[in-house]
């Protein structure tokens, strides 16, 4: 799979619920996600399971009506880059972190750090 960015700065290419091989590995992901506040409820794999950023998903972080409004593609296109928006992003990203450092195995923790905490590098890309 090529390297594809989201519009928060996660990375499709190392992300579990895009690379599931298994409904064991979605419950897992939804599991971890629930544990370390990703999730205010413990989803299940069909609800987890990745389609993919576009119009009729709902962005937790409200950048996809944000990118249609200022007509760019990307976030870091924007001439407010970096904006409230990615700032408090970024904020509630580093907590997650923080959590699943202390309750991720280190594979597990490798994986989110690749998918999900390396936003603010992703996003120069």
């Amino acid at each position: 799979m090529n390297e594809k960015i989201t519009l928060c700065g996660d990375n499709c290419q190392y992300c579990p619920r895009c690379n599931w091989h298994s409904e064991e590995d979605l419950q897992r992901t939804a599991e971890l996600w629930y544990q370390i506040g990703m999730s205010e409820r413990l989803l299940s794999p069909e609800e987890i399971k990745c389609h993919g950023c576009s119009s009729h998903v709902n962005c937790t972080y409200h950048l996809r009506e944000c990118i249609a409004q200022h007509h760019i593609e990307k976030c870091n296109q924007c001439p407010a880059y970096p904006c409230q928006k990615i700032t408090d992003m970024l904020a509630r990203s580093d907590a997650y972190q923080k959590k699943a450092e202390a309750v991720c195995s280190p594979e597990e923790y490798k994986q989110l750090c690749s998918s999900f905490f390396n936003k603010r590098e992703n996003l120069k890309k």
